[in-house]
C-alpha cells in the first residue's frame, strides 16, 4: 500500500494517462440522504445488468461547479487567499454591484457577460489567431456564383483545422481553470472545445428509496376560500407535500484525472505543472472542506481517497498541495505565462431587447460539457 506524500510524486505522474481515484463516502448522521434531483426526472437511478439498483448522488456536472467553489471566497466575493495571483476574468454587471466572473459562469470564458464584451472578444480572436465566427444564416465574406449558389471566401477557409495546442496557451493566460473543467467557445469558434481534464461523480450502490413527508400548516385559514389569488398556489391554507431519499450499502466518489490531456496541449513546464497541481488541491479541497451537498446530503469521508492508478501515487494532504500550487503559480507568473494583470476586468454593457435575443439564441447552442 502507498504511503502518504508530503509533497507530489511527479516521478509516478510523468507517463500515466490518468490519474484515477475512489473515496467511500457515508451521511453524517443516520443513513438516509437526498441525490441531486431534475425538475423533469426526479433522482437518477438505474440498474446494473444484475439487477443492482443504482443512484447517481452527484453528476459531473455538478461537481465541477463544486471543484471551482472551494477556490471563491463567498464573503469576499475573490479568489482564497491562498490562490492570489491566479489569472481569471471579472465583469462588472451594473453600477449597483452586481458581478460575476469566469470562475463562477457555468460556461465559464464562454460566458455570455465575458464574450459579451467584443473588445476582449476580439483580443482572443487574435491571440488564438482564429477569424471570427459567421452566425447562422449571414454570408459574409461569401461570393456567389452564376447560378446563385454562394462558395465561403478564403479568408473563411483559411484555417481548415484548429489546433488546440496553439490556443491552450491564450486560455491559460486568461483563466487555467476552464483548462482545468473544460470550455467549449462556440461563441468564437464551433470547434474551439477544450473537454473536461478534471472529471467526477458520485453514485451509490444497492439503494432503496425512503418515502416521507409533511404538511406546510396554515395557522390563519387551515383551508381558505379558494378564491383567486388565494389559494395553496400562492401559499395559503395547509399544504401537504411528500419527499423521496434514499439508504444504500455504498456511496463512492470516483474521481478522473486525464493527465495525458493536460501534457498534451504542449504547455512550458510551469503550467503543466500548476494545471495538475491545482486540479489535485481541488480534489483535497472539496474533500476537506466538508461535504454538505443539500439540506438532507451531509456526508463525509469514510475512507481515505485510494488512487487506483498509477499505484504508486497518493493523494497529498492539503497542506502540501497548496504550496506546490502557490510555488507553480509565482514560476508561471515569472515565465510570463498570465494575463497583466492577472484579473482581466471587464464591464457588461446591459440588456437591451436586441441583445437579449441574440443572447438567448447563443445560450441555446451551447453544450454542457
Amino acid at each position: 500500500m502507498a504511503t502518504a506524500h508530503t509533497e507530489i510524486d511527479w516521478a509516478s505522474l510523468e507517463e500515466a494517462p490518468r490519474l484515477l481515484a475512489e473515496v467511500t463516502l457515508r451521511p453524517v448522521q443516520g443513513q438516509r440522504f437526498q441525490p441531486t434531483g431534475f425538475p423533469d426526472l426526479g433522482a437518477a437511478t438505474y440498474s446494473l445488468n444484475d439487477g443492482t439498483l443504482m443512484l447517481v448522488v452527484e453528476s459531473a456536472q455538478s461537481m465541477a461547479n463544486r471543484f471551482e467553489t472551494v477556490c471563491w471566497d463567498t464573503a469576499k466575493d475573490e479568489l482564497i487567499a491562498d490562490l492570489a495571483g491566479l489569472p481569471y476574468v471579472r465583469v462588472k454587471l451594473d453600477d449597483k454591484g452586481a458581478t460575476t466572473s469566469s470562475i463562477l459562469e457555468a460556461h465559464r470564458l464562454n460566458s455570455p457577460y465575458i464574450l459579451g464584451n467584443q473588445t476582449f472578444k476580439r483580443k482572443l480572436l487574435e491571440e488564438m489567431k482564429l477569424p471570427e465566427r459567421v452566425a447562422k444564416g449571414k454570408t459574409r465574406g461569401k461570393t456567389a456564383d452564376p447560378n446563385g449558389a454562394t462558395e465561403p471566401s478564403s479568408e473563411e477557409t483559411a484555417e481548415a483545422i484548429v489546433d488546440l495546442r496553439r490556443i491552450a496557451p491564450t486560455i491559460f493566460r486568461y483563466d487555467p481553470c476552464s483548462l482545468i473543467h473544460g470550455v467549449f467557445l462556440e461563441k468564437l469558434n464551433g470547434r474551439v472545445r477544450f473537454t473536461r481534464a478534471l472529471s467526477a461523480f458520485i453514485e451509490a450502490r444497492k439503494v432503496a428509496p425512503v418515502a416521507s413527508g409533511g404538511v406546510k400548516n396554515d395557522r390563519y385559514a387551515p383551508k381558505p376560500p379558494g378564491s383567486e389569488g388565494f389559494t395553496a398556489k400562492e401559499g395559503f391554507g395547509n399544504v401537504p407535500f411528500h419527499r423521496t431519499e434514499y439508504t444504500a450499502d455504498e456511496i463512492t466518489l470516483f474521481v478522473n484525472l486525464d493527465l495525458g490531456l493536460i501534457r498534451g496541449y504542449g504547455l512550458p513546464d510551469p503550467a503543466t505543472r500548476l494545471l495538475t497541481s491545482l486540479a489535485l488541491w481541488k480534489v483535497r479541497a472539496f474533500l476537506d472542506g466538508g461535504l454538505r451537498l443539500r439540506t438532507a446530503c451531509d456526508l463525509e469521508c469514510a475512507s481515505p481517497a485510494r488512487v487506483k492508478s498509477p499505484a504508486e501515487f497518493a493523494l497529498p494532504p492539503n497542506e502540501s498541495l497548496i504550496e506546490e500550487v502557490k510555488r507553480d503559480i509565482r514560476a508561471s507568473a515569472d515565465a510570463d505565462l498570465f494575463a497583466a494583470p492577472a484579473i482581466t476586468r471587464l464591464t457588461f454593457s446591459g440588456f437591451s431587447q436586441k441583445v437579449v435575443g441574440e443572447k438567448v439564441a447563443e445560450a441555446e447552442e451551447d453544450s454542457t460539457l
